[in-house]
Parts: structure tokens; C-alpha cells; sequence
């Protein structure tokens, strides 16, 4: 289908658009965006470049996509900004490029980011995220697969968020908080383990047995995080999930919430 472009957006020529693509009015795309098939751009949206936009992805009210680094180090270098497909960016979202020449901030698909949600540069976020009202990340931060992000909560620099991960609202994250986790507070601590969500995806009765082992043997045998991780190598078939727990905080180098 052909795009649909209204009168009052600007598109720079230096744009690439792909096809039924809508965008809406008042909107700005800049030099150096490539749209994908079937995005949708309400009204007040500017997305700058250099930045590569997937398929399917919706950008709602005063979005703002692909600015230049805040980071005082940036000199104006070329750098990037990747998004996949299927993402929805609520109202007066932020995400910039990275900082490093050649660097990238990258975001992955069909993840939700509601209204006043912040991704800072070099942030690597992956897929099925949910990011609540005013989720923010500072610089290098990583959030892997179907995490969620409650409300107000702010992500320190350099920090990870393990995948099916969740932070209670208002929660400040000073360090990475694991796999399968409930964080909650300021600083967050690790709670629980995130069992209404893991049974919601699907995860097994001995799968989130599993995990919960884990989580005694890091949280409450009063080992350091590193002898626990070596307790729990020690173990045999364990499930992925729970090898993907143990090289989450084994990689860890701002220690485990």
C-alpha cells in the first residue's frame, strides 16, 4: 500500500521509507532513518538519524526517537540506533543513539514502552519488554528478553536486567538483577522469584522448582553470589533456565541485587 504522509510532517529526502507507512501530523523524520514496512507515526513524532526502524512498529504523541547522545563524552561522532519490529513507543518516550564512534544502542521487537519511558545511549534491550510509566535506563544498560520494568523505576549505568526479570515500581537498580527475579526498592533488592510471571509464559512446575532452588542457594545460604554459583555448577541435569541464571551472575560486575 502506498504511505501516508500528512501535509504538515517533514521528511527529509535522505530518509528511506518502506511501504504502508503512516505518518501523522506535525511529525519529523531526519536524514538518515530507515522506516520499515508498516509503521505507524501518530502525530508530533521526530525520529532522527542514523537509526534503522523495523516493520510494524507504532510511535505514539511527542516520541522522541533517535536524538544524539546525552552523554557529555559525545563529540558529534557517527553512531546508531537499531529497533526491530512490532515495538508500540507511548506518548514522550526517549531513546538515543550510542556515544563511541560506530557504537550502537539497540532495541529488539514486540516490546512495550509506555509513556515517558528513557533508553539511554549504548542500552541494549531485547524482546517482549515491558517498560511501565517513566522506566529509565542511564548508559550500557542491558534488559534481556521479556523483562518488565515497574513504573518509576531508574536503571544505573552499566547495570543488566536478566530475561523474565521484574522491579517493583519506584524501584532505583544500582546493580544487575538476575534471571527469573522480583526486585523491589531503593536500592532494589531481590525478593522472590518471579513465579506469577514464569507461570504465565509457560514455564513447567519443575522449572520454577528449579529456580527456586537457585534462588535459595544464591539469596539464602549466606554464600557470596560467587561460591553459590560454584554450589550450584556443582549440580547435575540442571534445566537451561538455570544454567542461564548461573553465567548471568557468574558475568556479573557490579554484583547481583
Amino acid at each position: 500500500m502506498a504511505n501516508q504522509i500528512h501535509p504538515t510532517a517533514v521528511v527529509d529526502p535522505g530518509a528511506e521509507l518502506g511501504d504502508d507507512i503512516e505518518i501523522g501530523p506535525y511529525s519529523v523524520i531526519q536524514a538518515g532513518v530507515k522506516l520499515g514496512d508498516g509503521c505507524r507515526l501518530q502525530n508530533h513524532v521526530t525520529i532522527a538519524g542514523p537509526t534503522e526502524v523495523g516493520s510494524g512498529n507504532e510511535f505514539f504523541p511527542y516520541a522522541s526517537i533517535g536524538q544524539r547522545s546525552q552523554d557529555l563524552k559525545y563529540e558529534g561522532e557517527p553512531t546508531y540506533l537499531e529497533i526491530g519490529d512490532g515495538n508500540a513507543f507511548r506518548e514522550f518516550c526517549t531513546v538515543n543513539r550510542g556515544t563511541a564512534p560506530e557504537s550502537y544502542t539497540i532495541i529488539g521487537s514486540h516490546g512495550n514502552f509506555l509513556a515517558y519511558s528513557h533508553i539511554a545511549h549504548d542500552c541494549i534491550v531485547g524482546d517482549h519488554v515491558i517498560f511501565s510509566n517513566n522506566g529509565t535506563l542511564a548508559g550500557h544498560v542491558t534488559v534481556e528478553d521479556y523483562a518488565i520494568m515497574g513504573g518509576l523505576t531508574a536503571v544505573h549505568q552499566f547495570c543488566r536486567i536478566g530475561a523474565h526479570a521484574i522491579t517493583g515500581g519506584c524501584s532505583k537498580i544500582v546493580q544487575d538483577v538476575p534471571p527469573f527475579m522480583v526486585a523491589d526498592g531503593n536500592p532494589g533488592k531481590v525478593r522472590a522469584i518471579n513465579s506469577v510471571g514464569l507461570k504465565r509464559r509457560g514455564f513447567s512446575e519443575e522449572k520454577v522448582a528449579a529456580i527456586k532452588h537457585a534462588h535459595r542457594v544464591l539469596y539464602r545460604e549466606k554464600r557470596n553470589y560467587r561460591d553459590a554459583v560454584e554450589v550450584l555448577r556443582e549440580e547435575e541435569d540442571r534445566f537451561p533456565e538455570v544454567d542461564h541464571l548461573i553465567d548471568f551472575v557468574a558475568a556479573s560486575e557490579r554484583g547481583i541485587s
